[in-house]
């Protein structure tokens, strides 16, 4: 049975389309319900970033030990509204020696494909806007996209700082392209489609987070790379404001740079959707409706990342790159080689819960690795930029 939401939405447009029709010609009709259904996409689009905004602010706080937002409506909720109205008032400056079309071009570069990924993602088995045959290469496409507006943003500003932003995101998209890839193709070589609400079905049995060493390792390299790919901290070196002043949108202000930051928010929520999708059944549950359960799926994972954000310190560039090349990659090019291997098995028929405990010693073992690596590192690696610095400074004075 087609789930009420979906009725609701198609009704809707029904009778819309049947009022206008009586007075309007059909192209028209059509076009203005095109412009209907954009603006409602818009609508959920910035509701769903503002509660983001919310809900990182107050786990912040939390974890700095303060309150968070608590006046402007009860528990602050209506923050991220003030805010909104805020920046609409703001005055729209363009620097004088900027490129004036280029640089009114880049928010919407950065926001429009932001906001087609939403078409092919699957909130539950019968509320997908469109289901692509090749949903996931779909999204891999569009989400380089915005990076363009990214350059774009930083050489129009006539500023070498906000330049410099630019180029540090195309690097940075570069680099972590080719592992967020390669951490996908296990989990279509498993489900046996490209298309994201197939992969969901898939998981009818069992997440494939699941499946053993391949699950874990393609989860957390895939969702490593979505963060440094929409440049979330700690990969926001485009936006670094203790090097850069504020990156590439540096002279953004008002609206357009409303823009930016809510094309940010609405990856988060992508990433965190298409990771949820990928490894943990997307709309698949138990009792509650197959829209609780993706949104459920999508807001945890939304936290893991306000939790990293505000646990981990930024990077330097180089620990950037090199995590991308030494890392990633060897890891999502084994679990590649894995992931055919439980292919071919047919290891995915098994029980979920044999599968659960196949994996807790595995992800044991991985933390055990990571941990002893990481504190190898840390004996070894190259002292701070800021150490050497100070270092080479003093031996000059010498």
């Amino acid at each position: 049975m087609p789930s009420f939401l979906n009725n609701l939405l198609g009704g809707i447009s029904g009778l819309l389309h049947n009022l206008l029709s009586q007075v309007l010609p059909l192209g028209l009709v059509q076009i203005i319900l095109a412009l209907i259904g954009i603006a409602v996409a818009v609508t959920f689009v910035a509701l769903l970033v503002m509660s983001q905004v919310w809900a990182e602010r107050k786990l912040i706080a939390r974890i700095q030990d303060r309150v968070g937002p608590n006046r402007v409506g009860p528990f602050g909720i209506v923050q991220s509204v003030a805010d909104a109205v805020k920046l609409l008032g703001k005055e729209d400056l363009i620097p004088k020696a900027a490129d004036r079309v280029v640089f009114v071009l880049a928010p919407l570069a950065v926001m429009v494909p932001s906001l087609m990924i939403y078409a092919v993602l699957p909130f539950n088995w019968d509320a997908t806007i469109t289901r692509l045959d090749i949903g996931i290469l779909y999204v891999l496409a569009l989400a380089t996209i915005p990076t363009i507006g990214i350059i774009m943003a930083g050489w129009a500003s006539y500023n070498k700082y906000t330049l410099l932003g630019g180029m540090r995101a195309a690097a940075q998209l570069i680099s972590y392209e080719v592992p967020e890839v390669l951490s996908v193709i296990p989990v279509v070589l498993i489900a046996g489609t490209l298309s994201l609400w197939g992969i969901a079905a898939a998981q009818q049995n069992a997440w494939f987070i699941l499946a053993p060493v391949v699950g874990p390792l393609a989860f957390i390299t895939f969702f490593v790379s979505g963060i440094a790919e929409i440049n979330r901290s700690p990969f926001d070196l485009p936006e670094a404001e203790s090097e850069i002043i504020a990156g590439f949108h540096m002279e953004y202000s008002g609206m357009r740079f409303a823009l930016f930051f809510l094309a940010e928010y609405a990856n988060a929520f992508t990433v965190s959707a298409i990771a949820a999708t990928l490894f943990f059944g997307g709309w698949q549950g138990w009792i509650l409706p197959g829209y609780v359960w993706f949104f459920l799926k999508t807001y945890v994972l939304f936290l893991v990342m306000v939790w990293v954000r505000g646990t981990l310190p930024r990077l330097r560039y180089d620990q950037l790159m090199a995590f991308a090349w030494k890392v990633l990659l060897p890891i999502t090019l084994i679990n590649l080689a894995l992931g055919a291997f439980v292919r071919e098995l047919g290891i995915m028929q098994w029980n979920w819960l044999i599968l659960l405990v196949i994996n807790i010693p595995v992800v044991v073992i991985l933390y055990w690795l990571y941990n002893r690596f990481y504190r190898a590192a840390q004996r070894t690696g190259a002292p701070p930029l800021l150490e050497t610095a100070l270092a080479a400074t003093q031996g000059a004075r010498v």
